[in-house]
């Protein structure tokens, strides 16, 4: 039989048992069958057509030229919005399926929408060591553009598609943030047009209120045209050390540890179980030992999650060298451990293999096909969450996680919080130190009820004055948000820049009790 027949009969065949199963029973049960058919030749097209687009601008240095046209453009897209009476809030047009959060924005069905195509790298200064990027640039496409020149940026949030504008307007982290905070702490300067649609400028010394206030706004404050970020000098390994701890005691008293240590590149913690963990730290270096260098992001390599519990099952510590990029972005093709859920083989060494390269599928993707039914099993059955609690709070966190959730692993991830104005800072008068739980996947608690069950952590994340990422589902009231985050600045903003009647307030943008 030819393997045109074979092709056709293998299509007729998964035909008729979609149609015999039912295509909402397959899309839930058997998701990793659209998947694979259909999602990842997809995402692979989406990445082609942005990385040949990016090479394009880059050559003909097109996207400095165009910027000012395009803002412009947006101006004019908000004084048109004046004109008009402003009779409904704005908001960005990029449809709510191409962002990473997987919280699905309805308000743009109901909100003016403001078209805002600003992807490009603009500018890298060296003398400043400064690079200034529209607002759509992705982690992936600026480490491209700038490794090679030998530069990377302090902290660069692992997955490859969140974008500068996000990690603002939400926020972001990396196992580097124990010495450069978070990703708002690595931005120099921010330029957004405002409701009134004029262009401002803003820095720590230059509408400097403005500056502190935009970090995990939202967007309702301004929409942002422009970032300047700081710059580092890039090196070509990271030199890992895996080291398994047992004992929950053990493993906050290590991971605190070397989170204090400014000698440590980067620190992170996978918590396996309760009592289970293995502690990375990690230092930049140009210099490998060829028979130690991992190069974790090929395709065919095992996911990195996976990949790390090796040295807690062999109960041993291993030192590697991950080319920098790869370490970047470790997580990327397993999107931390949440693809294990959707393609339950995609480890698999036969199937990394065969069809790794084009793994993983795009988070927008995946979002824009996941349809009614899977999206409210993922909200009732499934949990994607990063609280930041001070580092002193750490052993008491991991035993409210097990016990509201019992999602394993988790993430453990420390940075830095400067005392600074704004939403988020510390409860004393200096910086401190904290750290980002993330648990991602099924919780396996008994009678695990989403809303109650994050109600209970919201109100632990509270009482410890930690803060709750806005990417993911929240169900605190007005009042529990604004006791979480510090608003004095934000509000007053807010009303200085006659932004009441032109963007939703921060916790009704977000919030599923001001949703639903």
């Amino acid at each position: 039989m030819s393997p045109v027949w074979s092709l056709g009969a293998g299509l007729l065949l998964l035909l008729l048992w979609v149609r015999h199963r039912g295509l909402e029973a397959v899309l839930v049960h058997h998701r990793w069958v659209f998947v694979c058919l259909f999602l990842l030749p997809l995402s692979i097209l989406f990445d082609v057509y942005y990385q040949l687009r990016a090479w394009a601008v880059w050559r003909l240095h097109s996207a400095p030229r165009q910027h000012a046209q395009r803002v412009r453009h947006i101006q004019a897209q908000v004084r048109e919005w004046k004109n008009e009476g402003s009779k409904r809030y704005m908001c960005t047009g990029r449809p709510g399926w191409l962002t990473v959060s997987l919280r699905v924005g309805k308000y743009k069905k109901i909100h003016k929408n403001i078209m805002i195509n600003l992807m490009d790298v603009l500018e890298v200064d060296s003398e400043r060591q400064v690079v200034r990027v529209e607002p759509l640039v992705t982690m992936g496409q600026l480490t491209a553009h700038l490794n090679p020149m030998g530069w990377t940026i302090p902290v660069v949030p692992e997955l490859d598609d969140l974008t500068v504008g996000g990690l603002i307007m939400g926020t972001g982290i990396e196992s580097s943030s124990h010495i450069y905070g978070l990703f708002q702490h690595t931005c120099v300067a921010y330029e957004l047009v405002l409701a009134d649609g004029s262009l401002v400028r803003c820095s720590p010394t230059e509408n400097s209120d403005l500056f502190y206030a935009v970090p995990w706004s939202c967007g309702t404050l301004g929409f942002l045209v422009a970032a300047e970020i700081k710059m580092i000098p890039a090196k070509k390994y990271v030199k890992i050390h895996y080291e398994p701890v047992r004992g929950l005691r053990k493993i906050c008293e290590k991971f605190t540890e070397e989170s204090k240590k400014k000698e440590n590149s980067f620190v992170e913690g996978l918590v396996y179980s309760l009592e289970e963990a293995v502690i990375m730290t990690g230092v930049l270096t140009d210099e490998a030992e060829q028979s130690k260098i991992n190069r974790i992001g090929n395709y065919y390599k095992p996911w990195f999650f996976k990949h790390v519990e090796k040295y807690l099952k062999a109960d041993r510590t291993g030192v590697e060298y991950i080319p920098s990029r790869h370490y970047y972005h470790r997580h990327t093709r397993s999107i931390f451990w949440e693809l294990q859920d959707i393609i339950p083989f995609g480890n698999n060494p036969i199937f990394r293999y065969l069809f790794g390269w084009m793994v993983p599928p795009k988070i927008s993707l995946l979002k824009l096909t996941q349809g009614e039914a899977i999206r409210k099993l993922y909200e009732q059955h499934h949990v994607v969450q990063d609280m930041l609690v001070p580092m002193k709070s750490l052993e008491k966190s991991i035993q409210t996680f097990h016990v509201d959730l019992n999602v394993y692993p988790l993430w453990l991830c420390p940075f830095i919080l400067p005392n600074n104005p704004g939403m988020v800072h510390p409860k004393g008068d200096e910086a401190e130190l904290y750290v980002d739980i993330g648990a991602y996947g099924e919780p396996k608690r008994k009678q695990f009820e989403a809303r109650a069950s994050m109600r209970q952590m919201e109100k632990f994340v509270r009482s410890v004055h930690g803060f709750q990422m806005l990417y993911a589902d929240c169900y605190m009231t007005r009042e529990e948000f604004w006791d979480m985050f510090d608003g004095s600045l934000y509000h007053k903003l807010r009303e200085q820049m006659n932004c009441k009647d032109a963007f939703p307030e921060v916790y009704d943008k977000i919030c599923k009790a001001a949703r639903h």
